[in-house]
């Protein structure tokens, strides 16, 4: 029997212990999306508790602690001690067996605090709480710290359009800072025209650029400056939320006008109003970033805020989001052939949150392969409700024989979290173990060289070339 989480944890052959440990482990991380406070970074804070490090903002804790019978004050009531939710937390650990967060939990503490062997429950949850506080007061321990400690060398945030960039600007500008964090470029509220709020983020907008957006035109004139804004502070990614892909052909100006005016009044939009304008919003942004050279990302088919009591009691991003299963195919080719036909359509990664759809985002990916660059469409690796053995596995699988796994960006970690970064180590000993297996098989040669660098393709060298312009 096996320890857990042991030296060779999810290695299950000789061919896969060798990938790993040769090839994968030493690799740095290159983490592209994420959504880290770069303020953190920028002033390298220390953390008062692993209770509020843990459990502050991370609603998959959130939703698998309501799933074990957690009553809501001891996850998110805001006169409960983070000491309290830490205790509600390490007593229903031992009922998230089978769930990744047992696996995460335990490789965080292992990886950062040094506590391997133990398991987190009632039982230890004291003595966790002591170890992992004490060592949050070392300086080692900072957000920077964190980071080194898992050899992170860049950081994708994810930033709104209106955000002035300061921590980024205080980041680049600080000799001591060994990590590049670069912004990403996220314009949902500018085309999600049918949301609540739609008009004061005009207001916003309008603010930030410093005059009136009155019409279609002068959205797409601020859109551009904070573009330029963006890429004047090292941004070389855009990241678009969409909870369906919609897409229809692009109106004309005037009808464009009139939708705007028709949100900007209060008043209802039809379907097809709503395509219209995602779809010219999606058209000009995408035409933006072929011309700056940034990667476009597409985080497609989430249904959100679907409790409404407890949407309205603490507001999003609090674990009732879930996978929605519309329609994808059809407008997802259009989209990418419309940048196309203009031989304007940047490298782009495509992320869909239904599994069912894998087959799909790798085909249509490959439908749109031009030579200029390996993978220019990219199937991103398994995404939220998918980031977990069986879904990262089903993902990459598909990718290997509908496209090519040797193409592939790796992980990310999507996380709010400074300890999340031992997921990369989870994915890489995923990997090595589906390789290993192949190999093992007869199914690739028993060539190391060969798989060895495919391994540090997938798991810097590819994603360092596209977003740290590493050739």
């Amino acid at each position: 029997m096996k320890p857990f989480l042991g030296t060779d944890f999810l290695l299950e052959t000789n061919a896969a212990i060798k990938l790993y440990h040769d090839h994968a482990a030493a690799m740095p991380i290159v983490d592209y999306h994420n959504h880290l406070c770069p303020r953190s970074i920028a002033e390298d804070i220390q953390f008062d508790n692993i209770g509020s490090l843990w459990l502050a903002g991370d609603h998959y804790k959130w939703r698998a602690m309501r799933w074990a019978g957690v009553d809501e004050n001891l996850i998110t009531g805001k006169e409960t001690s983070f000491k309290d939710k830490f205790l509600a937390y390490a007593e229903v650990m031992p009922k998230f067996l089978g769930n990744p967060l047992y696996h995460w939990t335990h490789l965080e503490l292992y990886r950062y605090f040094g506590l391997e062997g133990i398991t987190l429950s009632a039982k230890s949850a004291e003595t966790v709480w002591e170890v992992c506080n004490s060592k949050l007061k070392e300086k080692q321990f900072s957000a920077r710290g964190l980071l080194r400690m898992q050899n992170v060398k860049m950081l994708g945030t994810t930033d709104d359009p209106c955000d002035d960039l300061r921590w980024h600007k205080q980041i680049a500008s600080d000799p001591s800072c060994p990590i590049i964090v670069r912004p990403t470029f996220r314009p949902d509220p500018a085309f999600k025209i049918d949301k609540p709020g739609f008009t004061d983020y005009m207001m916003r907008l309008s603010r930030t650029v410093g005059f009136h957006i009155d019409k279609f035109e002068r959205l797409l004139e601020a859109l551009t400056r904070r573009l330029d804004h963006f890429g004047r502070h090292g941004c070389r990614a855009a990241d678009h939320g969409l909870d369906s892909m919609l897409f229809s052909s692009i109106p004309s100006a005037d009808k464009l006008n009139l939708i705007f005016h028709t949100a900007q009044n209060g008043d209802p939009l039809s379907n097809d109003d709503v395509a219209a304008f995602q779809s010219a919003i999606q058209v000009f942004l995408g035409k933006e970033y072929a011309k700056r050279g940034w990667v476009m990302q597409l985080h497609i088919g989430a249904t959100r805020n679907n409790r409404t009591r407890l949407f309205k009691a603490l507001g999003p991003d609090v674990g009732v989001d879930g996978i929605d299963d519309r329609e994808l195919a059809n407008p997802l080719n259009q989209f990418l052939n419309t940048l196309d036909k203009s031989k304007a359509l940047p490298r782009t990664v495509l992320y869909c949150l239904d599994p069912t759809k894998n087959e799909v985002v790798v085909t249509t990916a490959g439908n749109f392969q031009d030579g200029s660059v390996g993978g220019k469409v990219q199937a991103g690796t398994g995404w939220w409700h998918n980031d977990q053995l069986d879904g990262m596995e089903r993902q990459m699988t598909q990718l290997a024989q509908m496209g090519l796994l040797s193409q592939f960006l790796g992980m990310l970690t999507d996380s709010r979290s400074f300890l999340s970064f031992p997921r990369h180590e989870y994915f890489r000993r995923l990997l090595c173990k589906m390789l290993g297996e192949w190999m093992e098989k007869g199914h690739v040669p028993a060539d190391f060289e060969l798989v060895g660098n495919m391994v540090r393709d997938i798991c810097y060298n590819n994603a360092a070339q596209w977003f740290l312009d590493e050739r």
